[in-house]
């Protein structure tokens, strides 16, 4: 019987990318639409550990396998850490995009003074048939722009510029961005628990 990892999303956009970064993993990595799950999770944790092991546990109890979910945001100095565990719900209007999200965080910060220092952050939970749950959590710094550049990624990629890169997030080559995004520095740091839980070769090596 094969591998399989469930990754506890309904966005492809961050299933793509996870299953990029575990691409070097001997497990099959599959979405919830593969097994026609669709779950609508409310995200009312207080912290991103809370968000991510309520998706995990959730996606877990209606699929049987293990399963990791993460919780990213978003963190500007200058929002005293604002939008974090809110940034996919970070605006005034409703059913926004993208986009949307985006100018509501520079109207925000319009009138504060530059640069605007920020972070991303996630938080990696897995729950597994054994009822264990495990954790890891990766970030990266940048630095918040008022124009968009670049046309990869999603979410706030176009403005969150990357000083040690010269680029933002969206400028990045899907191969750069799934060596040092927060996203990938995450799941480096949970890579130990899925070679446990799937007693894997504890030489692999993913997002490198």
């Amino acid at each position: 019987m094969p591998r399989k990892l469930l990754i506890a999303t309904q966005n492809q956009g961050k299933f793509k990318e996870i299953k990029s970064i575990c691409a070097a993993l001997p497990v099959q990595i599959i979405s919830a639409a593969d097994l026609g799950i669709e779950l609508t999770i409310l995200e009312d944790g207080q912290t991103y550990y809370d968000n991510a092991l309520k998706k995990a546990a959730a996606f877990f109890q209606a699929s049987g396998l293990i399963t990791l979910a993460d919780d990213s945001g978003l963190e500007v100095t200058a929002l005293n850490g604002a939008p974090g565990i809110h940034s996919a719900r970070y605006t005034s209007i409703n059913d926004p995009g993208d986009a949307d999200r985006r100018r509501y965080l520079l109207d925000k910060l319009t009138p504060t003074p530059q640069p605007w220092l920020a972070r991303f952050h996630c938080t990696i939970v897995i729950v597994d048939q054994k009822g264990g749950i495990s954790s890891a959590e990766g970030s990266c710094n940048g630095i918040i722009i008022p124009d968009e550049r670049g046309d990869g990624g999603f979410g706030y990629d176009p403005i969150f510029f990357m000083p040690e890169q010269n680029a933002t997030m969206a400028e990045l080559s899907s191969e750069k961005k799934n060596q040092i995004s927060h996203r990938a520095r995450a799941l480096q740091a949970a890579l130990p628990h899925v070679i446990r839980l799937f007693h894997l070769d504890n030489t692999i090596k993913i997002a490198e």
